[in-house]
């Protein structure tokens, strides 16, 4: 088994890759920053699996393209997609600067869609495999301060539930976790107590990616803690 993680450097990603190490899978890391990458990747080995350490901005489409084909090379087309990556900015909508809108909306939304462009083809021709997209509470709800963020985050939902539509008979599903309060680097600021660890949500991926029945197609599960 072979599963790709974006923003798999640290937090949930981290996380999430070492979970599906833990269940077999080979990873492939994606992440901007080769440091922070080739740590998790330490991670994936001591779990006695092998690990592709990636540097990509998911917002580059280029980026994106030439880590897929590297994968795909180096490690084999995937059977779990698993779209991570996300920055956050918090700021009223009066004060937001278009350059802060466009970087949320570019890692967390139109990166999601690159990733999945750029590895579906070859899933399609061997027609097995499943994309799970990391979504947020913000998928649900307005937050005062967080426009850019809930409006990815919405966004990821029904770009994962349109694309499980496309999927239905090819033998790929799509779904989406969204996630509460979340005990990570990105939750500092929000002004929310963690709820989770990472691992919490990790479990969940990892179950979606690997045990859920095909039924599940277009399914997004809330996280949102005890």
């Amino acid at each position: 088994m072979i599963a790709v993680v974006t923003g798999a450097g640290r937090g949930i990603g981290r996380a999430i890759s070492v979970a599906l190490a833990t269940r077999g899978c080979d990873i492939a890391l994606l992440g901007r920053t080769l440091e922070s990458l080739a740590t998790a990747a330490q991670d994936v080995v001591a779990a006695g699996r092998t690990a592709l350490a990636v540097p990509c901005d998911v917002a580059n489409a280029k980026e994106v393209e030439d880590a897929a084909a590297r994968v795909n090379v180096e490690l084999g087309v995937p059977n779990v997609v698993v779209t991570n990556a996300g920055v956050v900015h918090r700021a009223p909508v009066v004060a937001m600067s278009e350059e802060e809108w466009d970087e949320v909306i570019d890692v967390n939304l139109k990166g999601t869609f690159l990733v999945t462009r750029a590895f579906l083809p070859r899933m399609l021709d061997l027609r097995r495999g499943r994309f799970v997209a990391i979504g947020s509470i913000s998928s649900t709800i307005g937050t005062a301060r967080q426009s850019a963020y809930s409006a990815a985050k919405w966004g990821t939902v029904g770009f994962v539930k349109s694309l499980a539509e496309e999927l239905r008979g090819t033998g790929l599903q799509a779904m989406c976790v969204m996630p509460g309060s979340v005990d990570t680097d990105m939750l500092k600021g929000s002004g929310f107590a963690p709820a989770m660890k990472p691992e919490d949500v990790a479990r969940t991926v990892a179950f979606l990616a690997l045990d859920a029945p095909d039924a599940m197609n277009a399914s997004s599960v809330e996280v949102f803690g005890p």
